[in-house]
């Protein structure tokens, strides 16, 4: 895996994400950075602050009709689990976007995160392994996650909530 690190508001996080060395199909490639809005970078950069591993973005929109792009992450256990879905679902709902549908909560396996254009996946390390979302949807490229715009991302929705505080 690789480690990247990310200097935000001079705290130093070490990047999480699937390193490139995982085999792609041979005609797939990588979609660029810039399809994914910020909503999705943010959930990205939560995930990491809350040391998700091994996340990665797919790009569904060349494969399937019901949603736009996947993020997967993984956690250690069912409580980091849902600590990652828990403050993803807290900092977009202060940035004015509401999931959709949450399921599988309880169990703390695999909280699916339902937020009409992207669906974010978080699962126990061996639940993600067996369900291998990233087999059966091997046909989405996998989107380019810079570490530099996720933690830009980051710090924008820090400083933007930090901001509407202020105000209030």
């Amino acid at each position: 895996m690789n480690q990247n690190p990310l200097e935000t508001n001079s705290e130093s996080h070490t990047s999480h994400f699937e390193n490139d060395e995982t085999p792609r199909r041979a005609s797939g490639s990588d979609a660029p950075q810039a399809e994914l809005d910020e909503r999705m970078l943010v959930s990205i950069f939560v995930a990491e602050e809350k040391k998700a591993q091994d996340i990665i973005a797919l790009n569904l929109q060349p494969v399937a009709s019901f949603t736009d792009f996947f993020i997967i992450a993984s956690g250690a256990n069912q409580r980091q689990v849902q600590a990652i879905a828990d403050d993803v679902i807290l900092r977009l709902k202060k940035m004015g976007t509401r999931v959709v549908r949450v399921e599988g909560y309880q169990t703390g396996e695999w909280v699916l995160l339902d937020y009409g254009d992207f669906v974010m996946h978080i699962f126990e390390a061996k639940a993600r392994q067996f369900f291998d979302l990233e087999r059966l949807w091997r046909d989405a490229p996998r989107v380019r996650l810079e570490p530099a715009k996720v933690a830009e991302a980051g710090v924008r929705s820090t400083t933007s909530l930090a901001d509407k505080s202020g105000e209030a």
